[in-house]
């Protein structure tokens, strides 16, 4: 496979990666961060898949069911069609909780005809790391693992048990089942209640999304990115991940590998933003509860990222038995990023607080804690805000004085004088006012570079870096400020490669960055909108969103030469930039009243 061209499947607890030909090739259970039952993304030879074959004169056609994350894979030969119907089960139970169990569910839908098809059903628990032996018992088949650690995974199907293992030739004759779980079954499955948990799921995503509001344009575009990044949320404590995979590289070959199944307060904090703007609110409360409860003591420094679990400590290790996708290795498993110092993220946590406080005004829970956390921020940023940071892009060798970083220390204190308004508590504001007035005037006197007619990438340099563009979204500066307009522009001649931008072009900790951060384009697509450069906005819009796969996914990263998707995927980072972008050509469509505006 050139591309990831995968589906996500998913229930809100753990996700799992489908191949565009039905092979799953990625899956973690029972949660998201638990190790693989399926890795093959990750090593073609021993990472285990879970794959449907049919012969090769067969056409393959892949869609998700409309508005839902129920995706299927469509097999067909003349007259002989079925389709498998991939979810993880989500759904209201008669006591009105989520059952939302660590198992995903393949449904086999008779279409018409005899059609065959054989299973390479091959787990391999525990990353892959030693043997993984599978039994037939009289109600499942069992996969077992003793190297790592002990560790077992059930199939139940209403097909041949020895055939399914044993890679026999299977006829479709009637409807059937393939049901994987982290657990046994106390009760045996039948293809009747697994076609009902199939319709349940359904329900619950056609609800869900009947939530978000619709578009004039790009309303498809939306509702699928919208659908992701609830697919990347953790019920459990409200974390939101950054992607749903490992060590996807940034460029094939090279060792820009990380482990994105966490949760980045900076990553998260923008998807909560943008799906409360798309009324999904419950996603944006179960957020805050989950940073008010992580919340340290009033000088301790917040971490950048947490596990979705809340753990603090997240060690890097390297899976070094596993070859890598397309052979980029290490591998790696937890992410030593988590020690870094990024100042930013407390601009970026008020402004979620500050937006939520507005949303949900006075009525909203946790109001007095929300303030001891404001006035904590306050207090550290006052403190640190003159320190270097290791930045956005978490550059793991020297700190420096990072523009985006200052601007979001001011961000912090903008907020906090607002919440103060908003909670009626305005003892201090006038000590803020003088703090956020001085960090604003730092800003213009470093980060600007009177040769280069931009903000740079931190103090003192003539590096252009994508994150300054994020200066006028957060409120730093007017969009047709000269100043922005002229970075804009600087950024667009330094940075961009026919529309697709690098984040940064000077060296880093592993060489010059080679390919297109998808965000930093959704970014830089945004700020020519805002400076009225809007017909070639839409152009690179239109032309970016024709590089996501088939099913209009997007990674992290893509290639400027080839276009394919690279980096850690489903990237939340991506969609949540993708709507915001998409609104944006949407509301001007409906505020021209349409038509040669958007006139392909």
């Amino acid at each position: 496979m050139d591309n990831l061209d995968y589906g996500i499947i998913g229930n809100c607890r753990s996700a799992a990666l489908i191949s565009k030909t039905g092979s799953i090739e990625w899956c973690c259970l029972p949660e998201f961060d638990s190790s693989s039952v399926f890795a093959k993304i990750l090593d073609e030879e021993i990472g285990g898949s879970f794959e449907i074959k049919v012969p090769e004169d067969y056409k393959i056609e892949q869609y998700y069911k409309k508005n839902t994350a129920v995706l299927v894979t469509r097999f067909s030969k003349n007259g002989n069609i079925f389709e498998i119907r991939d979810f993880m089960p989500r759904y209201y139970d008669q006591k009105g909780k989520y059952n939302a169990p660590p198992e995903l569910v393949r449904y086999v839908k008779h279409i018409k005809g005899k059609p065959v098809f054989t299973v390479l059903y091959n787990p391999k628990l525990e990353y892959a790391q030693g043997e993984t032996e599978t039994y037939i018992k009289d109600d499942f088949i069992v996969s077992l693992t003793k190297t790592v650690k002990f560790d077992t995974v059930f199939l139940y199907t209403s097909f041949d048990k020895v055939s399914v293992l044993e890679g026999k030739e299977i006829t479709v004759t009637e409807d059937g089942y393939f049901l994987m779980g982290y657990n046994e079954k106390i009760l045996q499955p039948t293809t009747q209640k697994i076609y009902l948990d199939l319709e349940r799921t359904k329900v619950y995503w056609l609800n869900w999304t009947n939530k978000t509001p619709t578009y004039k344009k790009y309303n498809d575009e939306i509702t699928r990115s919208a659908i992701t990044l609830k697919l990347l949320s953790y019920e459990k404590t409200g974390a939101v991940l950054a992607a749903a995979t490992t060590s996807l590289p940034e460029t094939i070959g090279e060792v820009r590998n990380w482990d994105y199944r966490f949760c980045w307060i900076r990553d998260a904090s923008m998807v909560i933003r943008v799906m409360s703007g798309l009324e999904h609110k419950n996603v944006a409360k179960r957020y805050l509860q989950f940073i008010i409860d992580l919340m340290p003591d009033k000088d301790e420094k917040l971490q950048i990222m947490y596990g979705i679990n809340k753990e603090k400590k997240l060690t890097e290790e390297t899976l070094d038995h596993l070859s890598g996708y397309k052979g980029s290795k290490p591998v790696r498993i937890g992410n030593a990023a988590y020690k870094q110092k990024q100042n930013d993220i407390y601009g970026i946590l008020m402004n979620v607080i500050h937006a939520q406080l507005v949303e949900f005004s006075i009525d909203i829970e946790n109001g007095e804690e929300l303030w001891g956390i404001t006035k904590g921020i306050v207090w550290i940023v006052s403190r640190h805000w003159k320190e270097a940071d290791k930045g956005i892009w978490e550059f793991r060798t020297e700190d420096r004085h990072f523009t985006f970083s200052k601007v979001l220390c001011w961000v912090a204190i903008d907020r906090a004088v607002k919440v103060a308004k908003i909670l009626n508590k305005t003892r201090k504001v006038e000590k803020w006012l003088k703090l956020e007035k001085e960090i604003k005037a730092d800003i213009y006197e470093n980060a600007w570079n009177e040769e280069v007619q931009a903000f740079t990438q931190s103090y003192g340099t003539s590096h252009l870096d994508a994150s300054v563009l994020l200066m006028e979204p957060y409120g730093f500066i007017e969009a047709k400020d000269p100043k922005f307009v002229s970075t804009v522009k600087a950024i667009e001649k330094d940075l961009s490669n026919e529309g697709l931008l690098y984040r940064y072009k000077n060296e880093d900790d592993f060489g010059l960055p080679s390919s297109s951060f998808t965000i930093c384009t959704f970014w830089f697509i945004d700020s020519l909108f805002k400076i009225g450069e809007v017909e070639k906005s839409k152009e690179y819009f239109d032309r970016l969103l024709s590089y996501s796969n088939h099913l209009g996914l997007f990674s992290e990263d893509i290639d400027f030469k080839t276009k394919r998707l690279l980096g850690n995927f489903p990237q939340a980072y991506s969609h949540l930039a993708l709507i915001e972008c998409a609104i944006n050509f949407s509301n001007k469509a409906a505020e021209e009243g349409i038509l040669e505006f958007m006139r392909d």
